[in-house]
């Protein structure tokens, strides 16, 4: 079972590793992993122990706070904007007192003139306590860096706001005793003691902080502008045919069974079925394909997908979340929400990371007083430890990289249903193609017509087409199709027999009109000289499946019908063959047609006869042979197959099982999209790496020249105001590093 919870108080990678250890060890958890760009816990349990109540009380203990959430969205645009509006009032208010107290404090540097009182050499105390005055606003303001950071503390479970209100609240301390200095020491001259006063700094670091955290939240917002996207396409109303009336409805009261009424302009408000007119219908927003699609009675259309023109009614299938969209909209979130194995070893550092820090800063200040630099240094080489330091930029390397790379591949019509997924395309070095429906149209047409004579080239479809209409079988369908394109009307025949594996029969004008295979018209005595075998071997070798047509045992002619390879399959194998991907195609067809349409398509390695539940078995073998297989399939034939391989690519249009057993769902027929996946797979890792690499990089740099490690040797030493610039534009650095992939084509 799978319970979602919204969390309060979270800033950091540090907060989202100590809610997901507290709240593994509830027995029964099977699993904990929070998302941190929505402050998202995802608790999946077995034991019926493992209660909301329970989990709950596990995160209060580590010092945050959770309330059950019922809503599968996990950020919604509008709570975006709200914590935007959040940090943005707040940073001005800070900034506008900020700017006055650098005044005070500066005014040696700005030639300004303050009251006598203040800048008296005498006056050190009343100098500082005007300062205080002016910073108390940006402490009340910045209160939640402070409560929140000892809160954790004190549950021992530090963060983020620990380093910040620890940093802070030194530099505050140390001010209020040199206060305490100038009151207790007042007759002596204390004007050098102007100078150490930080009650300015703690207001920058604060002030700094802040400005990193509204950056960091407008940045944040962008990345889920996919599901915005998504979510704004969808109309609010529908209009409906009520007693042959029109009625127009809000969308949630929509209900199966409902007729729509859609015209040119209009979204489509529901999935459902055309039953009556003719439209097309741009579908760009589900499958990222231009070219709008013509609709027609008994046609399937999806909900927010628009009317370019005519007018249709479509009775409403799905509604609500049960909607197509909706489900995309909920995988492009799991994707985004869920942990990559690339995170790990990030998510393990986290967890230790600030502790880690203010043991690092403790020591820093003992030594340097031990080394006798005195207080002002050694606090001050303190504070700028605590403050450079940033688990954000750890904890957002990862999720936002893959927040952005799934939906920007929802755009492109391709959906990861994991992030795992996501990563392991990265991997693919061979890409294994089913034939019928993937590679092909799976929809059979005739290809070649031979007759004896050209005369008699409309009698044979005419007697074929008439022979063909009783049956259900796909070739005997594109038989029929290709009649009534040609405008050739069929003939009407009485007894009609199906003979399994060989073709058909039945009685024309009181003669037997036969139609099949050539084994079977051999079978039935029908003459048929050399040179029209020859020609219908040479159309087999072709991939072509032939019929034969015969009236009364006497041969009438010949009708080929093919698969036709779909148009972007040969693109989408020169594609993977220049990314150095091996390509194989893996079907249940004859050698023959299999080596014609591979050929066709570009294909070197082709593996045929192969019987559905031998597929799986055919996918291992390769998975011994290539580091990272991927399957392509459409059918319910393809699910063990694609359920066997590291990766299984459904096509959209396929069966639910095969959507079901795949890692990746490609919402178009355009086969362009597995190359696609594979190169945004690669930026999106590569996105992850240089977040990563950059977010350690910056703190195993910083930290070591904020304690001071470069001081003597190359006379470096860090101001703490200048570390909290640092940590606040980090952050902000690997979200807007992500952000780059909404740009990838």
């Amino acid at each position: 079972m799978i319970t979602k919870f919204k969390i309060s108080g979270m800033r950091c990678a540090s907060c989202a590793a100590h809610v997901e250890k507290a709240v593994r060890e509830l027995p029964g958890v099977v699993s904990a992993h929070v998302n941190l760009l929505a402050n998202l816990l995802t608790v999946e349990h077995e034991s019926p122990q493992v209660t909301v109540d329970k989990v709950i009380s596990a995160v209060a203990a580590a010092g945050y706070k959770a309330e059950e959430s019922l809503d599968d969205v996990a950020a919604k645009p509008a709570d975006n904007q709200a914590e935007l509006k959040a940090w943005r009032r707040r940073l001005w208010w800070s900034v506008g007192f900020l700017l006055i107290l650098l005044y005070v404090s500066m005014q040696h540097m700005t030639h300004v003139p303050l009251p006598a009182v203040l800048c008296a050499p005498h006056n050190p105390f009343w100098f500082g306590l005007l300062q205080l005055i002016l910073l108390l606003p940006i402490l009340y303001l910045n209160r939640d860096f402070f409560i929140n950071g000892i809160k954790t503390l004190l549950h021992g479970a530090p963060n983020m706001d620990s380093l910040v209100g620890l940093g802070a609240g030194a530099g505050v301390v140390y001010s209020l005793v040199i206060m305490g200095q100038c009151i207790a020491f007042s007759d002596t001259d204390l004007t050098h003691l102007r100078m150490d006063f930080y009650f300015e700094g703690a207001g920058m670091i604060l002030t700094l902080i802040t400005l990193g955290k509204f950056l960091e939240a407008r940045a944040k917002g962008h990345t889920g502008d996919a599901i915005a996207k998504l979510l704004s396409l969808a109309p609010q109303t529908a209009v409906i045919e009520v007693d042959d009336a029109e009625k127009s409805i809000p969308i949630a009261q929509l209900q199966r069974g409902d007729v729509m009424i859609i015209r040119s302009g209009s979204a489509i408000p529901a999935d459902g079925v055309v039953i009556w007119g003719n439209a097309a219908v741009d579908e760009a927003m589900l499958t990222g394909e231009s070219i709008p699609v013509e609709k027609s009675p008994d046609m399937s259309v999806s909900a927010a997908t628009v009317l370019v023109s005519g007018f249709i009614k479509v009775r409403a299938q799905k509604v609500g979340q049960d909607t197509t969209l909706a489900q995309i909209v909920k995988l492009v979130e799991a994707a985004g929400g869920g942990k990559a194995p690339i995170a790990r070893f990030a998510d393990k550092v986290s967890g230790v990371f600030v502790p880690i820090v203010i043991l690092i800063a403790a020591v820093t200040l003992i030594t340097w007083l031990l080394l006798g630099h005195g207080w002002l240094f050694a606090v001050s080489s303190a504070i700028a430890v605590l403050v450079v330091s940033c688990p954000c930029a750890l904890g957002l390397a990862t999720p936002v990289a893959i927040m952005t790379g799934s939906g920007k591949a929802a755009e492109c019509g391709i959906l990861f249903k994991t992030a795992a997924a996501l990563e392991q395309t990265n991997k693919v070095d061979c890409v294994v193609f089913d034939k019928t429906g993937t590679l092909t149209t799976g929809q059979p047409v005739v290809t070649d017509v031979i007759t004896l004579n050209e005369s008699s080239t409309e009698k044979l479809i005419s007697l074929a087409a008439g022979l063909e209409t009783p049956s259900e079988h796909p070739l005997a369908r594109a038989v029929v199709k290709y009649a009534a394109e040609h405008q050739i009307t069929p003939v009407k025949v009485d007894d009609f027999i199906q003979i399994p594996g060989g073709g058909v029969m039945a009685q024309f004008q009181n003669q037997e009109l036969l139609g099949g295979n050539i084994a079977l018209l051999q079978e039935m005595q029908v003459a048929l000289n050399d040179s029209r075998l020859e020609s219908c071997k040479k159309l087999s070798a072709a991939g072509k499946t032939v019929l034969g047509f015969a009236l009364n045992n006497k041969l009438l002619g010949f009708i080929a019908v093919a698969d036709q390879l779909k148009n972007s399959a040969q693109q989408a194998v020169r594609e993977l063959k220049n990314m150095n991907v091996q390509v194989v195609m893996l079907t249940g067809d004859h050698q023959l047609t299999a080596d014609a349409i591979a050929q066709n398509a570009g294909i070197a390695n082709v593996i045929a006869e192969v019987l559905p539940q031998e597929k799986a078995k055919e996918i291992e073998n390769l998975k011994s042979r290539y580091s990272c297989v991927a399957m392509v399939g459409d059918g319910i034939n393809d699910a063990p197959a694609l359920a066997a391989s590291h990766i299984g690519i459904a096509i959209g249009h396929g069966t639910d099982i095969a959507i079901e057993a795949a890692g990746i769902v490609l919402m178009n027929n355009s086969l362009t999209s597995v190359p696609q996946a594979i190169k945004l797979s690669h930026a999106v890792v590569k996105n992850i790496k240089e977040n990563l690499f950059w977010a350690f990089f910056y703190n195993v740099l910083g930290i070591p020249l904020a304690a001071g490690v470069f001081y003597f040797a190359l006379g470096w030493k860090l101001n703490p105001i200048f570390a909290a610039a640092a940590m606040s534009l980090s952050s902000f650095c690997v979200v807007t590093n992500a952000l780059r992939l909404r740009f990838f084509k």
